[in-house]
């Protein structure tokens, strides 16, 4: 492949003491956390016009299992506080057993809402704003600059053009490892399938919505890629996505495209329309970092010294996990830490991990850590994880899983239906 060398001088900018690369929910539960801890100067660059990523430009709109699916909550935290903001202005799906906190009995009904995607990415955008955080919109990270391992920062391109801000640290939530992959850090790539929802209205959902006064049911799901979360319906000629090439991304949000088209070439024109898009693709695991421990499907119910909260199985019943801090850093990298969906995990503990309440929770953490990095001008790696544990358990994060909470039979394998995510 030929090359071109490019030479330039781009005008430094503002130092910050943190940097958040990805404005999803992780993003935002890194930034504001660290804000809450005490960092001064905080930064969060995400590359469309709104905020929440998948959860909200993505129409992911779905805060999935918060509990162990016999009415034990597990995740807390701000998750919760974000699940509790969602749908304070808009619908929900938050079952009645849920409505006011932890039931008091046992039930088989899940912590879980469904919320309108484009209200909660402005509750998203007021937060940061009111918790103190700078905001740049419409802007894409463009470079990393990296001295022996050492981010000094990132070039940001945008509509003023190419600059250069240094930080001391940097949350990558990209979603896809893009600050660690250009830092030149490992990174493990994944593979995506041909899936891809949108929401139609059309008359007789209107007519439903009307008649029973919930303006949810105005909304019907209508897919292109028919694929589920498994790979279940993948096209058997089509390639898997990895979703970290332009041309990945070109054909899957074009083929996915011309499928709904298809669905709209037939039928009454007047009787229905296609109401919301996402606004990026709808790739779940692209690409993660190769962090100092990897979390597995065989530690489900193991804890670890260094977890920085528990978490629990959205698809099945009773299978917990603990996030070990190892997995959200590569201490080759001294002021790196991963949130959201760069954080390493293997085969389907990958997909519990990048969900929503769990990214968040991760997010958080990472805010965390870095406002404990930056007062003790610390490397990320170094530290204290009883100190980050204490300050997540006094912001209402669950750090052990308790183990009454494990079942007898741990090799149960309770599959509970919540639709699709």
């Amino acid at each position: 492949m030929s090359t071109i060398t490019l030479t330039r001088e781009i005008p430094v900018k503002k130092e910050y003491d943190l940097i958040i690369a990805g404005g999803g929910v992780a993003g935002v539960a890194a930034a504001v956390s660290a804000r809450r801890h005490g960092v001064k100067k905080v930064l969060l660059v995400e590359k469309t016009v709104n905020i929440g990523g998948l959860a909200t430009t993505g129409l992911i709109n779905f805060f999935v299992p918060m509990c162990n699916g016999r009415g034990k909550q597990i995740i807390f935290g701000m998750a919760e506080e974000l699940l509790r903001e969602s749908v304070k202005y808009g619908f929900d799906s938050l079952p009645d057993e849920w409505k006011d906190g932890e039931p008091k009995e046992p039930t088989s009904a899940r912590y879980i809402t469904h919320y309108s995607p484009w209200i909660f990415s402005f509750q998203l955008a007021e937060l940061l704003k009111n918790e103190g955080v700078e905001l740049l919109l419409d802007t894409l990270v463009n470079d990393v600059v990296v001295e022996h391992n050492i981010v000094k920062g990132l070039v940001l391109e945008s509509k003023s053009g190419a600059e250069f801000y240094p930080a001391k640290y940097i949350v990558d939530a990209t979603g896809d490892s893009d600050i660690f992959k250009r830092a030149g850090a490992p990174t493990v790539e994944g593979k995506n399938y041909f899936t891809y929802v949108a929401s139609e209205v059309n008359l007789d959902s209107c007519k439903d919505a009307y008649e029973s006064l919930d303006i949810k049911r105005a909304f019907v799901n209508v897919h292109g890629g028919p694929a589920n979360l498994y790979g279940g319906k993948h096209p058997e000629n089509r390639p898997y996505y990895t979703g970290v090439t332009k041309e990945d991304v070109t054909e899957y949000v074009y083929e996915n495209s011309m499928v709904l088209l298809e669905r709209y070439k037939n039928g009454d024109r007047n009787s229905r329309e296609l109401a919301r898009i996402p606004f990026m693709p709808q790739f779940r695991t692209t690409r993660h970092i190769k962090a100092d421990y990897s979390l597995k499907m065989e530690d489900v119910y193991v804890h670890f010294d260094d977890s920085i909260g528990a978490i629990n199985d959205f698809d099945h019943a009773d299978k917990l996990f603990e996030v070990p801090y190892r997995a959200m850093i590569n201490s080759e990298y001294p002021n790196l830490i991963a949130a959201g969906r760069c954080v390493s995990g293997e085969g389907f503990a990958w997909d519990i991990l990048r969900v929503i309440p769990p990214a968040i929770i991760t997010g958080q953490a990472a805010g965390a850590a870095c406002a404990i990095a930056v007062s003790g001008d610390l490397a990320i790696d170094k530290v204290d994880i009883s100190k980050l544990q204490n300050m997540l358990e006094k912001d209402n994060v669950m750090i052990h899983f308790d183990d009454s909470l494990v079942p007898e039979n741990r090799n149960s394998d309770e599959k509970v239906d919540i639709g699709h995510i």
